[in-house]
Parts: structure tokens; sequence; C-alpha cells
């Protein structure tokens, strides 16, 4: 991939006014795409535990669902950048997209544990080649000081999407567990349709430490924890249904988008490391809420807590590794991959650790562990050298 180009007057959205002013026509086109897929991700996430444990199996077994998908993507993320440097952003997100489509239709269809857990795999292979190609266009095509606000926009497709789909999918699933999945390959069909780094002194750079660090850490109790794990809290601690799960996800998604937008203003201004560290201590503290304290109103509070800091997550590590992208000419799409290992590794390990713990401790242990977690990536993102604010 090439360095970031200089954006021309045809590339730059016309409107003068709204969240897109002045972008890259790059940035709504893959905003709409991320809007489509975490629709798709949002009806069928909710209910991939409880659709698991229907074959029998337990906790730490229904959460190596979300694992699976996860793992795959950490296992082809470095692969498919390379199919990035190759061939090219677009193309590979297009198939990428439609690998995930068509393994989402087929596990609708599990008659098994087995035929769901390497369903999911694929499907996790396919999300890292879309993944990778397409944050590596978004970076490439945005300008320095306008990168926290498109990775802003850009998430914030992913969180309008995660809104609506809960909502959907609870409408969904009430009807057919299997259902959600079948609507999923089909809304992604949407998106496939649509559809820099010198690499060693990047791993030696504190800031590339940190960047992915924080990706990890944010993986580990989004998706990890939020993901695999409050659907069976709410139903084995709160013993309330499932809707329960929806509402607390909105509410994690409501205050996550809500921060995005301000997040990304701060991050261009005052610097990325005030906001990464903050949203590591924010996410902490909600999961450290979460852990302390019982009933149905904290789980609300706590969710929203780490919701507003997930979305701080959201923005400045990808802002930073644009940064650090705009600084290295080559094997861009190869630097991406191994950021994007760093947060699937994190949803990897998350649902297994945090599985292991509830079977053998609790689910507080489980939420403490996240909040450590988190802590230990604020720790070492303090550790860079502050950089003056992009300009």
């Amino acid at each position: 991939m090439a360095c970031v180009r200089t954006t021309s007057a045809a590339t730059v959205s016309r409107a003068g006014r709204g969240p897109f002013a002045d972008l890259p026509r790059e940035a709504a086109i893959l905003s709409a795409v991320s809007f489509t897929v975490a629709l798709g991700y949002g009806i069928v996430a909710p209910g991939i535990p409880a659709f698991a444990r229907q074959f029998g199996v337990g906790v730490a077994a229904a959460a190596s669902v979300i694992s699976a998908f996860a793992l795959m993507r950490v296992a082809f993320a470095l692969p498919a950048g390379r199919l990035v440097d190759r061939f090219g952003s677009r193309r590979v997100m297009a198939i990428g997209i439609a690998v995930v489509a068509v393994s989402s239709i087929l596990a609708g269809f599990s008659r098994s544990f087995a035929q769901l857990l390497v369903l999911r795999g694929v499907g996790g292979l396919g999300s890292a080649m879309f993944s990778v190609s397409a944050q590596a266009l978004l970076l490439a095509s945005v300008p320095s000081g306008q990168r926290g606000r498109a990775s802003g926009l850009y998430t914030g497709g992913f969180l309008l999407g995660g809104i609506t789909g809960p909502a959907l999918g609870g409408v969904v699933a009430a009807w057919s567990l299997r259902a959600p999945f079948f609507l999923y390959g089909a809304l992604l069909v949407v998106p496939a349709v649509i559809a820099t780094a010198a690499l060693a002194g990047a791993l030696r750079s504190r800031s590339y430490q940190a960047v992915a660090a924080v990706n990890f850490a944010d993986g580990f109790a989004v998706l990890g924890i939020r993901g695999a794990i409050i659907p069976l809290f709410v139903r084995d601690s709160l013993h309330r249904p499932a809707t329960w799960t929806g509402i607390g996800f909105l509410v994690f998604a409501a205050l996550n988008a809500a921060a995005l937008l301000p997040a990304g203003r701060v991050a261009d201004t005052l610097g990325r490391r005030p906001v990464m560290v903050a949203g590591c201590a924010i996410s902490a503290a909600g999961l450290l809420v979460l852990a302390v304290l019982p009933g149905l109103w904290a789980y609300l509070g706590a969710l929203a807590v780490a919701g507003a800091g997930s979305g701080l997550l959201d923005v400045a590590p990808s802002a930073m590794l644009g940064d650090l992208l705009s600084a290295q000419a080559r094997q861009g799409g190869i630097l991406v991959a191994f950021f994007q290992m760093a947060g699937d590794a994190g949803a990897v390990t998350g649902p297994v650790a945090a599985g292991w713990l509830v079977d053998s401790a609790s689910y507080p242990a489980a939420f403490g562990l996240a909040g450590g977690v988190l802590t230990a990536a604020a720790l070492l993102t303090l550790r860079t050298d502050p950089a003056p604010p992009p300009g």
C-alpha cells in the first residue's frame, strides 16, 4: 500500500456540512459498509451462547463459539494483510464479507456443536479479511489531522448497526434461534457488493506496542466479556430474561456512540495518548463496578460506563495507528494486520479465560480480570512519549 495520498477535490465529500464534510468519500462508503456489517452481527451475537447451549454444552464451551470466530481472525490476520498488499483493499474486503455471509447462513443449519464451532471459525477467517482491508483503506484515504474524526464515524457505523441489531435480533430469535444467522448472512450481501510500515521498526516502537496492547485489552473486555459472558451473567446471576441482555447491549452501544465524535475531536487536538489512557481507565471502572455491585441497575450503570470508555478506545488507537502508517511507506496491510491480531488475540483469550473463571470461581472474578487487563494497557500507554497534537 502506498503512502497516504493528498486528498483531492474529487475524492472529498461534496457536502459543506455534516459529519462527513471535507472527508474523502471512502470514509462515508466504509462507514455505510460498517453499519450493515454491524447490523447483521448485532442481530446474531446475543443469541449465539444460547444457541450453543442447545447442544448440551457448558458455559465455557458456549463462550468458545465466540472464541472460534476470533481465533480464526487471529490466525488469518497476517495472511489477510499480505492479501491486501498484493491484491488491494477493495477486492479482499468484498471476498471477506462474502465468506462471512456464506458461513453465517450455513451456521444457521448447524446440527451439532462441532458444526457450529467450525462454521463460526470460517466466518472469522472472512471477518479478518474484511477488517484488515477496510481499516487499511480508511487509514490510507484520510489525512492525519482528520483520522480521529474518520475513525469515529467509521466506528459509529458499527455502533448504529449495533444499536438496532440486537432489538431486531430479539424479535427474530423469539421465533427461531437459527433465523438470525440467515438474516445476518443476507445482510452481508449488501457490503459485499459495495465493497505501511517497516514491520520491525513498528514492533520496536513504544507507540505501536501501546496501540496493540490497548486493542488487545479492548478485544478482551468487549468481545470476551460483553459478547460471551454478559448474556450468561444476565441469565445465571441476575435471573432475568434475554431481553435484558439486549437492553444492556443497547445501553453500552448508546454510550459508546455518544463518546465517538467527542473522543475523535479530542484525539485530533490534544493527542491520542490521553484518550487511550482515559478509555482504558473508564472501561476498567465499568467492569469493576459490575464485579462488586449486585443488581439490575448496577448492571446497566456498569455497562453505560464501560460503553463510554470503549467509545474512546474505538477512536484513539486507530488514529495513532494511522499516524504510524503515514510515517512508514510500505507494508501498511501487514501493520494493520498485526494491530488487528492484537485485538483478536484478546477476543480469543477473553471468552476462554472468563468462562474458566466463571466455572471455577465466579462472574465477578471474570469481570475483575478484564478490568485488570485494561488497567495494564493504560499503564503501558503511559510509558509512551507524549506526541504533539496532530496537525
